[in-house]
């Protein structure tokens, strides 16, 4: 890569990665070692393809789709792995909303992946259903329906106690 290149790349680094690992947090269900495992994979194909990325319309755009992609084809070749644990280990961040969060992504994390990047690419990064089935490769009813199913299991799944965790 020529200088200018990677001084543009590294200018995008800089000024994207921080958005991309709130995302993969989302995504990775609060695991913030998968996060940052899937920021670097997704930077990495980024840097790999700068040349195309760089003349895209929204290289910022082009670099969330590949880390939704980059989740969506790792969930699917781990076969085994990590598990969960039950217990957040001592020096948990500490907040008003930290019981919120926790919770929210408890829940988020027990949806397959598929749901969970719909939720986040519709929810969280606030894209239309064109975008999002764009970057997820689905047509715009399956997003809405899957959204719907998505959106109806984190209920399901939080019940009463959302309601008990959010200041009144």
């Amino acid at each position: 890569m020529k200088s200018a290149q990677e001084d543009e790349y590294l200018e995008f680094v800089a000024a994207r990665a921080k958005a991309l690992y709130r995302s993969a947090y989302v995504l990775a269900a609060g695991d913030a070692h998968l996060a940052e495992d899937l920021v670097q994979e997704t930077l990495s194909r980024v840097y790999v393809h700068w040349n195309r990325v760089a003349g895209a319309d929204s290289p910022a755009a082009y670099a969330q789709t590949v880390l939704v992609r980059t989740f969506l084809s790792l969930r699917r070749r781990r076969s085994t792995g990590e598990r969960p644990i039950e217990n957040m280990p001592d020096g948990a961040a500490s907040g008003p909303d930290t019981a919120l969060r926790l919770t929210l992504l408890d829940a988020l994390g027990q949806l397959p992946p598929r749901d969970r990047a719909v939720l986040l690419l519709r929810y969280w990064e606030d894209r239309s259903i064109e975008e999002t089935a764009q970057m997820l490769r689905l047509s715009s009813s399956a997003v809405r329906s899957q959204g719907t199913r998505a959106l109806g299991r984190v209920r399901a799944l939080l019940g009463d106690t959302l309601s008990d965790l959010v200041p009144h």
